[in-house]
Order: C-alpha cells, then sequence, then structure tokens
C-alpha cells in the first residue's frame, strides 16, 4: 500500500480500480493493470514483490535462468536475508526459501528480478546437494563459457568443503 500511495493511489482509488476491473490483485498487496499482457518472467516478478524486494532467485531457477544445466525446477528456489527465518510466513506453495546473505558482487539483474551469479548458483547447488548431473553440467557449461575460472571455483569449493564428484581437470 505504501507503494501506491507514493505513486498517487488511495485505498479508495484502488478499491475503484479493482471494481472496474481495470486492475487485478494478484495477491496480498501485489496488484497488476488488467489490460497488459503477462510477461514471460511475470510469476517471477510476482513472487519477488512478495518478497519485499530482497529475495533474490537461487539454486535449480538460477540454474535454468542462467541456462546452466538442463534443469527444470518444479518449484521455484529463491534466497532471502537470514532474519527472514524467525518470520511467520505464509509461502506461496511452488516456491522454496533458502536463508542467507548474499553480497551484492554474488547477484545480478535477470531483466526484472535479481539472481545468483552462476559461480554462486554452482556453490550453492552443490552444498544443496542438487541432483549431481545438473551441477555437472552447470560447472562444464560455465567454465566453457568462462563464467568462473577451475581456480576461481576450486578455490571456493575448498573453503566450503565441497567438491564435485567427477569435475573436468
Amino acid at each position: 500500500m505504501a507503494q501506491a500511495n507514493e505513486a498517487g493511489y488511495s485505498r479508495q482509488l484502488l478499491n475503484y480500480l479493482l471494481q472496474k476491473g481495470e486492475l487485478e490483485r494478484v495477491r496480498r498487496g501485489i496488484y497488476r493493470w488488467a489490460y497488459f499482457p503477462l510477461s514471460e518472467d511475470s510469476e517471477l516478478i510476482e513472487l519477488w514483490l512478495w518478497s519485499s524486494k530482497v529475495g533474490v532467485f537461487s539454486h535449480q531457477t538460477a540454474l535454468f535462468l542462467h541456462r546452466l544445466s538442463d534443469a527444470l525446477p518444479a518449484k521455484l528456489h529463491m534466497t532471502v536475508p537470514e532474519d527472514w527465518s524467525r518470520k511467520r510466513l505464509r509461502l506461496p506453495e511452488h516456491l522454496v526459501l533458502h536463508y542467507g546473505q548474499l553480497e551484492e558482487q554474488e547477484t545480478s539483474w535477470f531483466g526484472a528480478i535479481k539472481t545468483t551469479k552462476p559461480f554462486r548458483t554452482l556453490l550453492d547447488c552443490l552444498e544443496s546437494r542438487v541432483e549431481p548431473l545438473l551441477v555437472e553440467q552447470a560447472y562444464e557449461e560455465g567454465l566453457e563459457r568462462g563464467l568462473f575460472s577451475l581456480e576461481q571455483f576450486e578455490t571456493a569449493a575448498a573453503y566450503r568443503g565441497l567438491s564435485l564428484s567427477s569435475p573436468r581437470k
């Protein structure tokens, strides 16, 4: 509601626009103009807004967005700040939350939403024990596309106590 007020929309005006069918309520506190077509990433934008714009798409969702593997996640994965773990949230049914602090250099914009960068995505997937084949595909693709170096990966993985089952050497 605060954002609507800042834009000059009172609660009464929102209700009026909803009744006229010009606005649609997507979920609590999130509205969209009814006459504009949905975009490919509208579901991601909706969830990002649900997270008060602090959530970052990560893990299998980021693998998919970066086209790093054949990952087609059944649920969307988002990392939110640690203090969210103490909140009593009603999660959207197709959303999995991960808690952690992400540095700005570990994230990037993917259109209108934030996602973890490929290197961080790979480490998160390794740590979460995502399907090894998908992680190995992401590792190979990331190296091939120059998204990170072998040395960079080995250093970070060793620091976290992680390893791939059959990394390319």
